[in-house]
């Protein structure tokens, strides 16, 4: 009776150690908890121009025809991966600050880190094609139909959608296999990779050094060909005749260098504070972790409809066609 006893006990114990799924808890504004669901308000309305913004640029896109070309295309792979930030990141941050919900399951941190990293490398990637299509169009105009194509476009969207998540498979299926011992309190109000590992109480030098190299050949390597562009970019342009012709090259690529460094910015600012300003207040490591998710997907569809031409008359004909004025702007 004691040995189907003892061997009940431990089979349940293995059971229970084998697919236990711990319960991490997620942080929102230290020493704000009193007034958190009115520091929603402005999170609210970010995360409202987001979702509401980028699928107005989707529709415009969509129902104008002569929209129906690569740069276009690729804008709305842009505006899809904003979508897609925006949305992994809702349900913690409502469940947080307007619900104080902080708990969040094993498989679901898996699931919302999966989609926030992997949409995260899909934007680094849109960025870098969207800036070898300005260096076409400026430094190679006369070929630039036959270089950027729809089909190509098309093959390279499927590749942009495929690089970060099935690179993204291995590390985030094996943090299933680790041990979580100790506080499992997570420093941000959504699920990272790089926070997760750090909560295994065994050797991760395999994740670690994976994700490492990932971020390095995929973000990094982004950033530094998506500066080569420009340079190429700036040096075809400085060395056209008159200052009109230079603004004009130039004016076509404004939208997304602006696109660019409201991206990578607030990037780098979150890499030199977690690597630099260890003793600074968790506000600050929360703020910027913050704008780097949460800004880029509200400010791009507004810096696209305020600085593409095309877009703005996009928009004012479907307001006017909206309002039964049978306005045509083509």
């Amino acid at each position: 009776m004691s040995d189907k006893y003892s061997f009940s006990h431990q089979s349940m114990y293995l059971y229970n150690t084998t697919w236990f799924s711990p319960m991490f808890y997620l942080t929102g504004l230290p020493g704000f908890e009193d007034i958190e669901h009115w520091i929603f308000i402005p999170f609210f309305f970010m995360y409202l121009v987001a979702i509401s913004g980028n699928c107005f640029i989707l529709i415009i896109i969509k129902t104008n025809p002569h929209l129906h070309t690569p740069m276009y295309y690729l804008l709305s792979l842009l505006a899809l991966t904003d979508l897609g930030l925006s949305v992994s990141t809702l349900p913690t941050t409502v469940g947080i600050f307007w619900f104080k919900y902080h708990g969040i399951y094993f498989k679901a941190c898996q699931i919302q880190m999966f989609c926030i990293h992997s949409f995260s490398f899909m934007e680094s990637s849109v960025l870098l094609v969207m800036s070898f299509d300005r260096f076409v169009a400026i430094c190679n105009p006369l070929r630039y139909s036959v270089i950027i194509t729809g089909q190509r476009v098309v093959r390279v969207g499927l590749v942009i959608i495929l690089r970060g998540p099935v690179a993204l498979i291995p590390i985030v299926l094996l943090l299933k296999a680790f041990p979580y011992c100790g506080s499992r309190v997570l420093s941000h109000s959504y699920c990272l990779h790089q926070e997760v590992i750090h909560l295994a109480c065994t050797d991760t030098t395999f994740n670690n050094l994976y994700g490492l190299t990932l971020v390095v050949f995929t973000v990094m390597l982004d950033l530094v060909l998506v500066a080569l562009s420009y340079g190429f970019i700036l040096n075809t342009v400085a060395r056209l005749a008159s200052r009109e012709e230079r603004l004009r090259a130039f004016q076509t690529c404004t939208s997304h260098l602006c696109a660019v460094l409201v991206f990578f910015v607030p990037m780098m600012g979150l890499s030199l504070v977690h690597r630099f300003g260890k003793h600074a207040p968790p506000v600050v490591h929360l703020l910027m972790a913050n704008v780097y998710l949460f800004v880029p997907p509200m400010l791009n569809p507004i810096i696209y409809s305020i600085k593409t031409k095309e877009i703005r008359r996009a928009i004012f004909k479907h307001l006017h066609l909206r309002k039964g004025n049978g306005v045509s702007w083509d």
